[in-house]
């Protein structure tokens, strides 16, 4: 089992910044990505971007290349969305998930919610215009 708690979210207004976090807890050792998704009301879950664990190498959504961050403190067990140049098409609950470690990664799993195992409850960010 991983427990993971989002924190972070808020009211901003557009052009600002905002760094969510994501504190992982259990059978962390076992992850082999986090990822960060996103969903609007009456929308689908989407991909955010994601980081291996072991590695640190990331990758994003095109929607978010560029203004969006992901890192990770190995020692804290904490993976962070820093996100700038907020624009209110970003307004939704972002939600962290773990991936975790498996003998075959079918492509494009690490891209959709159904390829991950835990999930943080969300964090509202709502981007006023």
């Amino acid at each position: 089992q991983v427990q993971l708690v989002e924190s972070g979210g808020g009211l901003v207004q557009t052009g600002a910044s905002l760094r969510l976090s994501c504190a992982a807890s259990g059978r962390t050792f076992n992850t082999y990505a986090m990822g960060w998704f996103r969903q609007a009301p009456g929308k689908e879950r989407e991909f955010v971007g994601n980081i291996r664990w072991s590695v640190g190498v990331t990758y994003y959504a095109d929607s978010v290349k560029g203004r969006f961050t992901i890192s990770r403190d190995n020692a804290k067990n904490t993976v962070y969305l820093e996100m700038n140049r907020l624009i209110p098409e970003d307004t939704a609950v972002y939600y962290c998930a773990a991936f975790l470690n498996r003998r075959t990664i079918v492509a494009g799993s690490l891209l959709r919610p159904s390829g991950y195992d835990y999930w943080g409850q969300g964090t509202q960010v709502t981007v006023s215009s």
